[in-house]
């Protein structure tokens, strides 16, 4: 199923997740999927993409100045079970976000589950560019977020 994936920076600092986490459950939003990553990984990716493609969206300089700044804060993604809420909410409080169509499905909590999925991107010659999940027992499903570079085509794979 299309989903739409939130994703903003947080200062890497003790509570700040906890104060977002707060903010979300005080508007009565659940985070459905979360992941949190260093930003300065997130600006290594950007560096090495502009070096790919050879065009400069900023100098050399600016990016080590972005690294050295982005070890500050860490890249948060995640689907919230009411987006429209969650993003005024976000606005409302001056938090910096994007928004974006990811895939979210809902796996069998057994071996092979996931080989299964990712070897249905792979014969459609879909890449994938970053995938998180997590269980929470034995007895349930798993719920994967998937971030392909066609959303279009993979919806139509995996159509709920």
């Amino acid at each position: 199923m299309v989903r739409t994936e939130i994703s903003l920076f947080l200062k890497n600092v003790p509570g700040e997740l906890g104060r977002l986490s707060s903010l979300f459950a005080e508007a009565g939003i659940n985070i459905d999927a979360l992941t949190i990553q260093d930003a300065s990984s997130y600006v290594q990716e950007l560096f090495k993409a502009r070096g790919k493609s050879l065009k400069r969206i900023a100098s050399a300089a600016s990016y080590n100045s972005m690294r050295k700044d982005s070890a500050e804060f860490a890249l948060i993604r995640m689907l919230a079970s009411d987006t429209d809420r969650a993003v005024e909410l976000l606005s409302r409080h001056d938090y910096t976000y994007d928004s974006m169509p990811v895939i979210a499905i809902e796996l069998d909590n057994r071996p092979g589950a996931l080989a299964e999925v990712t070897a249905k991107f792979g014969a459609e010659g879909i890449n994938i560019n970053y995938v998180y999940g997590s269980v929470s027992s034995p007895d349930q499903k798993c719920l994967f977020v998937f971030s392909p570079e066609n959303v279009d085509l993979a919806a139509r794979i995996f159509k709920d």
